[in-house]
């Protein structure tokens, strides 16, 4: 009877492991940047057993000091992204930012080129590897704080390469007097953006040009789907807030959302699973989910 029980439980256990989500850690090399980025890719349960079926993809980025499975490690639940890649049956791509690019093309220094990496290496890398829906329709993207920048700022400037785009907790002005900075803040700010914009007192056009807020009238001709939320104890309430009134004065369609929370991840724990909703409607308009 205790072998019938063991062998019993070690068959469940088989099985509940056959058919859960898979993550692959992928070498994504950089042409532009003469260096390799490593990305975590989620593929479903379904992914291995429906080999005909192409999937939609999200591209889900983190936030600055952090790394490309930030995500994977850093949420209080550390099987959320999994199940949400199960629950809707699509391919999360966690890809690397580095700790401060902001996912820009910095004008100062070739070895942050990370709007030429996502747009034109990291997404036919993905494409290539797995079967993807490997057009516009099918793939969407997001992220949190810096990522939540990425993530409007790229699919502002490449409409043709997303379908929808997401944001929580968005850092989306990169001006400085627009925060509530102390000193030494200030000073360690001047310090990070240095080797990715330069000086802001010398060249504040770049960071106003960067920066999503002033990309709205950008957003608006686009007319892709957007989904921004940010907590309300969140220290860049006030600029989701401004990005926020600047969509409805230009009538462009947004879902915005505050809740209760802060920058942490247990706020976006609790955010992520509204945007995969979110998208998921994009995609099925589109045509394009799994069953």
């Amino acid at each position: 009877m205790l072998r019938l029980l063991l062998l019993t439980l070690f068959l469940l256990t088989a099985s509940t492991a056959s058919f859960a989500a898979r993550i692959d850690t992928l070498a994504i090399p950089s042409a532009v940047m003469h260096k390799t980025y490593r990305a975590a890719v989620v593929l479903p349960a379904s992914y291995a057993k429906n080999k005909k079926a192409h999937y939609p993809v999200l591209y889900l980025l983190h936030g600055a000091y952090g790394h490309f499975a930030d995500w994977l490690k850093s949420t209080p639940d550390k099987q959320l992204v999994h199940n949400l890649a199960d629950q809707y049956n699509m391919i999360i791509v966690l890809p690397e930012g580095e700790t401060f690019s902001f996912y820009l093309d910095s004008p100062v220094s070739p070895d942050s080129q990370f709007e030429t990496y996502l747009a034109k290496e990291v997404l036919p890398k993905i494409d290539q590897t797995y079967r993807t829906v490997a057009e516009r329709k099918g793939r969407v993207i997001s992220g949190l704080s810096m990522g939540g920048h990425g993530a409007l700022f790229l699919s502002a400037r490449h409409p043709d390469l997303y379908c929808a785009a997401g944001s929580m907790s968005g850092a989306l002005d990169l001006m400085s007097f627009n925060r509530k900075l102390s000193p030494a803040d200030a000073v360690q700010r001047a310090k990070l953006w240095a080797p990715v914009l330069g000086s802001e007192a010398d060249n504040p056009e770049r960071f106003a040009a960067n920066s999503v807020v002033n990309l709205v009238d950008l957003i608006q001709r686009n007319k892709l789907p957007l989904i921004i939320d940010c907590g309300v104890d969140d220290g860049l309430i006030d600029i989701n807030r401004e990005v926020h009134r600047r969509l409805v004065y230009n009538h462009t369609p947004h879902d915005y959302t505050e809740r209760p929370g802060a920058h942490t991840w247990e706020y976006w724990q609790n955010a992520l699973p509204y945007q995969l909703l979110f998208f998921q409607q994009v995609l099925k308009q589109n045509g394009v989910t799994v069953l």
